[in-house]
């Protein structure tokens, strides 16, 4: 039966969120779990809006993070399709779109993130899309088969990892596709000039066009629909739609007008968290793609929009609104699939912050592990094409300790004796 007494409360429908109500149920929490998402689908993982439910090989539903019916048999309380308006610190409630005040004794905010749009004319065309929620997916995956049926053209602005997800997605069902990125090589300011000349060379294996060195200025159209996109080198080149893929912007509004502690903009923005994920305020809690956590490992703050994050914080910030001792220095985890290349990442290594990468394997075969070391230290690891090895990577990221890089490199000395 459950507690009326006591009443946690989820603000943001994803994974985060999900997790966090289902950790709160397992941990044995009777009191009431309410959990109020402003899409109206149930809660649902995003790797795969950009990966395999994209590019039509895996099916609606199995995107969801659970089975529909799995909320009414826990006890947890949904609101799909509502907007929380306010929170009321003192009060402890929220206020949601159609007015209904909901009491809270502890509250989680798990607002996730919004696509960044682009400020130029014509984003208000047809063909202008975005991909962060699974009705963008839904649209998207209809253009990019509608696409490859005509021969079309699918301009990408940004040549981050959505951006290459989607070309490549885009090229399985034959749709041309030119990707307009500012930097020099994809993943610039990710992985640096050297790894991003890898993804480079896939791309325009599989038929992608790049335009390095420039932005988007304008989409031109006709009738409401795409004709083309311009650049502020000259350029234009054809397209039937366009793609917006620079980057995400924590969805902070709520927590900003609560009057919560945030993080310092320049470095990532978002909701400041301790270790245990609380707030500044002791009865609300942050996870996901808004939470700059206080991370005891890297000792900064950290904001993390990947999919491990969601998944782990989650659950994290469940435990501490339960009064559990939580220190959340999770090594930052993300995973990509382009074509037939799959890699993963483990650690935090921001530009500047790296003086040496080292290669261990064959990058021309794209069979690999990249390292980025401080003071041969290794901050991060990202292996490709290599499996069964993401543990000893994070293993030497959370070490600290120093590595030869010569023996690092040496795919012939096992990696766990580095340890």
């Amino acid at each position: 039966m459950v507690d009326a007494h006591r009443t946690f409360v989820i603000v943001g429908g994803g994974l985060a969120g999900a997790k966090a109500a289902e950790t709160l149920r397992a941990e044995g929490f009777s009191g009431r779990v309410i959990l109020i998402g402003d899409e109206r689908d149930h809660p649902y993982e995003r790797p795969p809006l950009s990966k395999g439910y994209l590019a039509g090989k895996e099916e609606r539903d199995s995107v969801l993070v659970q089975k529909t019916a799995w909320y009414a048999g826990a006890d947890v309380e949904l609101h799909l399709g509502q907007v929380v308006t306010s929170v009321d610190r003192a009060g402890r409630s929220v206020q949601l779109g159609d007015n209904t005040v909901v009491h809270y004794d502890k509250l989680l905010l798990a607002t996730g993130a919004e696509p960044r749009r682009l400020d130029i004319p014509g984003t208000d065309l047809v063909g202008v899309h975005h991909l962060r929620r699974l009705a963008h997916a839904d649209r998207l995956r209809n253009v990019l088969a509608s696409l490859g049926r005509d021969n079309g053209h699918l301009v990408i602005a940004g040549g981050g990892w959505i951006g290459l997800e989607v070309a490549a997605a885009a090229r399985g069902y034959g749709a041309e596709v030119t990707v307009v990125e500012p930097s020099t090589t994809p993943l610039y300011h990710v992985i640096g000039p050297e790894l991003g000349q890898i993804f480079t060379d896939l791309h325009t294996e599989h038929g992608v066009r790049f335009h390095f060195g420039a932005r988007l200025t304008e989409i031109t159209g006709e009738d409401g629909l795409v004709l083309a996109a311009r650049t502020d080198d000259g350029e234009e080149h054809p397209a039937h739609d366009v793609l917006a893929a620079i980057g995400a912007a924590p969805r902070t509004a709520l927590a900003e007008a609560a009057g919560l502690e945030m993080a310092d903009p320049a470095h990532g923005g978002g909701v400041a968290v301790d270790a245990s994920l609380r707030t500044s305020d002791p009865h609300i809690f942050a996870a996901g793609d808004i939470a700059a956590v206080d991370h005891p490992l890297f000792g900064a703050r950290l904001r993390v929009e990947h999919w491990a994050n969601a998944l782990n914080s989650g659950p994290a910030a469940a435990r501490a609104m339960l009064g559990l001792e939580v220190s959340y220095d999770r090594v930052p985890y993300f995973f990509s699939d382009q074509y037939d290349l799959g890699l993963e990442y483990s650690g935090w290594a921001p530009p500047g912050s790296y003086d040496q990468v080292v290669i261990r394997g064959d990058a021309g075969k794209r069979e690999f592990i990249a390292f980025w070391l401080k003071d041969r230290r290794v901050l991060a690891g990202m292996n490709v094409n290599v499996w069964d090895v993401t543990d000893t990577v994070q293993q030497l990221v959370r070490a600290g300790r120093p590595v030869d890089p010569d023996l690092l490199g040496d795919p012939s000395v096992p990696l766990d004796s580095l340890l």
